[in-house]
C-alpha cells in the first residue's frame, strides 16, 4: 500500500481513499438529520480503528487495546490510555519505523483522514514522538540503518494539508496596539471634533504570525521546517486536550533539540543575583540573594528530574546522544515556544509538565544567547520571567494557606482556663 496524492492535493492511501470519501459523503448527506446514527457510526469507526491498531502492535498490547474498544467512548479512552501511548511510542521509535510501508504510519495517516475529532486527537498526541524521531534521523543520520521516512512525511503532510485548507489561503495575523496613540483609558472614547482640525482614523497595526500556506505534495528540504512547524501548530491548537505524558515527551524532545546543557541555562537567574548584590549590597539585600539561590537550586533539581524522564522501550537510546541539537528556524521555533508557554502557564498544569517545560525554555534561551537571535532571546526571556513570577505567586499562595491553617488551628485549640483575679481593696 503506497501513499499517493488525490487531485485535490491532500495525500491519501490507495486502499482507503475511496472508502473515506464515500463515507464522508454519506455522513454529510444522510446522517446530518439523525444524530443517533451518526453517534453510533463514530463509535463503530473508533472500535474498528482500535482493533486494527491492536493487530499492528506486539501481542502484550492486545488485551489493553481490546478493553478500550469496549468502552462507551473508545477514541477518548485510547487518547487517555498511558499504556497504549507507551506501546505506540515504542513502535514509532523502533529502528525500522517511518518507512513508506510502515503499517503504523498508514494507521495514523488513515485515522487522521477519517475526520472524527476524537480520533484526530489520538493522532495528534503522537506528534511529539513522530516529529522527534523524524527530525533526529534527518539531521543525525546513521550509516547503520538508512530507512526511508516517507511514512512519517505522509502523516506530517496530512496535518499540513488540513491546516492549509482550514486557513483558506489567508495568513495568521494579530492586531498590535499603536504605542504612539493614547490608549482608551487615557483619552475619551468620542473626542470632541474641533473646527480647525479633522480627526484622522488610524489603521490598526497588523502583525503576521504565519504567512499564507502553499500546498505541498512532498517534504522538500527548504519546506521541511515549515511543514513540521505547521503540524506542531495543529498540536498547539488542541493542546488542552492532550494528555500530560504527551506534553512531557514534547518538552523532553524540545530540550534535546535545543542542544547540550551549559552554564548559560541559569544565566538569567545569575544575572538577577548579581544585580541585587551590586545595587543593594550583601548586608542590605533583605534576603533576596538567598531566595534567588534557592530558585537556582530548584532549577537544577528540575533539570535532574527531566533527565530522569526516559522514553520507554528504546527511544531514549536513539535520541539520548551526546549532542542531538537540530536547526530551529523561526518558523519552527515559534510553535515550539507556544507549546512550551502553554506547558509553563496553562491552567490546571501538572508539575511534571511545568518542570520539563521550564528546563526546555532555559535551554533555548542559552542557545539563542550563543547564536544571537533577538526574537528567540526576547521570547525565551519573557517565558522565563513569567515562569519565575508564576512560581513565586504559587509559593506565596501556599505560604498564605499554611499560615491561615495554622492560625485557625491555634484559634480552635482550647486554652487553659485562667483563674479569676482577686483584687485587694484597702479600706
Amino acid at each position: 500500500m503506497d501513499f499517493h496524492l488525490l487531485p485535490g492535493g491532500s495525500p491519501s492511501s490507495s486502499a482507503s481513499s475511496s472508502d473515506h470519501h464515500h463515507g464522508n459523503t454519506v455522513s454529510q448527506n444522510g446522517h446530518s438529520s439523525d444524530p443517533m446514527h451518526s453517534w453510533w457510526e463514530s463509535i463503530s469507526k473508533a472500535r474498528s480503528r482500535i482493533q486494527l491498531l491492536s493487530s499492528l502492535l506486539p501481542s502484550d498490547s492486545v488485551d489493553p487495546l481490546s478493553s478500550l474498544a469496549d468502552t462507551d467512548r473508545p477514541a477518548r479512552s485510547l487518547l487517555l490510555s498511558s499504556a497504549a501511548y507507551s506501546s505506540v511510542s515504542a513502535a514509532l521509535s523502533s529502528p525500522t519505523s517511518g518507512s513508506g510501508d510502515d503499517p503504523l504510519c498508514h494507521w495514523l495517516y488513515d485515522t487522521y483522514l477519517s475526520g472524527d475529532p476524537d480520533l484526530r486527537l489520538v493522532v495528534l498526541s503522537y506528534l511529539p514522538i513522530i516529529s522527534s524521531v523524524y527530525l533526529h534521523r534527518i539531521h543525525h543520520p546513521t550509516s547503520d540503518h538508512l530507512v526511508s521516512l516517507s511514512g512519517f512525511e505522509a502523516v506530517l503532510l496530512a496535518l499540513y494539508s488540513s491546516e492549509t485548507k482550514a486557513r483558506h489561503g489567508k495568513p495568521v495575523t494579530v492586531s498590535i496596539p499603536d504605542l504612539s496613540q493614547p490608549s482608551l483609558y487615557h483619552s475619551p472614547r468620542n473626542p470632541v471634533k474641533s473646527s480647525n482640525s479633522i480627526l484622522k482614523t488610524e489603521k490598526p497595526l497588523i502583525g503576521v504570525l504565519s504567512p499564507p500556506l502553499e500546498p505541498q505534495i512532498a517534504v522538500k528540504s527548504t519546506k521541511r521546517a515549515c511543514i513540521v512547524g505547521v503540524a506542531l501548530d495543529c498540536y498547539y491548537q488542541q493542546i488542552s486536550q492532550m494528555p500530560s505524558w504527551s506534553k512531557v515527551d514534547f518538552c523532553k524532545f524540545a530540550t534535546i533539540w535545543a542542544g547540550n546543557d551549559c552554564t548559560c541555562t541559569a544565566e538569567f537567574d545569575q544575572k538577577t543575583e548579581c544585580i541585587v548584590e551590586n545595587n543593594m549590597g550583601n548586608e542590605n539585600n533583605n534576603g533576596f540573594g538567598s531566595d534567588i539561590t534557592s530558585e537556582a537550586d530548584e532549577i537544577e533539581n528540575m533539570s535532574g528530574r527531566v533527565k530522569d524522564i526516559v522514553i520507554k522501550d528504546g527511544s531514549a537510546a536513539e535520541l539520548g546522544v551526546e549532542d542531538a541539537r537540530i536547526p530551529v528556524p523561526w518558523e519552527l521555533l515559534q510553535p515550539i515556544l507556544r507549546i512550551l508557554g502553554h506547558c509553563l502557564l496553562g491552567p490546571l498544569g501538572v508539575d511534571e509538565v511545568k518542570d520539563a517545560a521550564s528546563v526546555a525554555v532555559r535551554r533555548f534561551y542559552a542557545r539563542a544567547s550563543h547564536e544571537l537571535v533577538p526574537q528567540a532571546i526576547l521570547a525565551t526571556r519573557s517565558l522565563i520571567q513569567l515562569d519565575k513570577r508564576a512560581r513565586e505567586a504559587a509559593k506565596a499562595a501556599t505560604a498564605a494557606v499554611a499560615a491561615a491553617n495554622s492560625t485557625s488551628s491555634n484559634a480552635n485549640t482550647p486554652s487553659k482556663a485562667k483563674k479569676p483575679e482577686i483584687l485587694l481593696v484597702s479600706k
